[in-house]
């Protein structure tokens, strides 16, 4: 069983970088290096890594910008990386996929099984798997830590 996350608007909070959308036009990567967090990453890599000990596979499916060149997406990529390696160094992921803008998260990975947590909703409602919104990713994993 996987465990998915979206990055933008789950995990890191680009959207509330200011002026991220002039940036991401004019190709700046900046506001996916400097975007805070939006749950409590010590005790989000707490779960992820007891879950990962008991058998789930933990990765990351996220979407490059909009309207992209390869040289962006290659910034891009790096930034996003760099931000999970600094916000959840002690996690290592099974696998972490940046995609193209607009990318069935489903063709990345697919499971009935597997788990998404995403922001926006369209991702969700398309899952084949259990999906949930951003609100409440610290209750579901505790309790998938608790029933394991």
């Amino acid at each position: 069983m996987r465990i998915c996350f979206d990055l933008d608007g789950t995990l890191a909070d680009l959207y509330g970088v200011e002026n991220w959308l002039d940036m991401l036009i004019n190709k700046d990567a900046t506001p996916y290096k400097i975007a805070d967090t939006l749950v409590n990453m010590n005790l989000l890599a707490r779960y992820l890594n007891k879950l990962q000990k008991i058998g789930f596979e933990i990765g990351i499916i996220s979407w490059l910008a909009k309207n992209s060149t390869p040289e962006y997406d290659e910034k891009v990529t790096k930034a996003k990386k760099a931000w999970l390696k600094e916000h959840l160094h002690s996690v290592h992921f099974d696998f972490i996929e940046i995609v193209s803008y607009g990318t069935d998260k489903n063709i990345v990975v697919t499971g009935s099984s597997d788990i998404l947590f995403d922001d926006e909703i369209n991702n969700r409602k398309e899952w084949k798997g259990k999906a949930f919104d951003v609100d409440n990713i610290l209750e579901v994993l505790k309790g998938l830590a608790v029933a394991a």
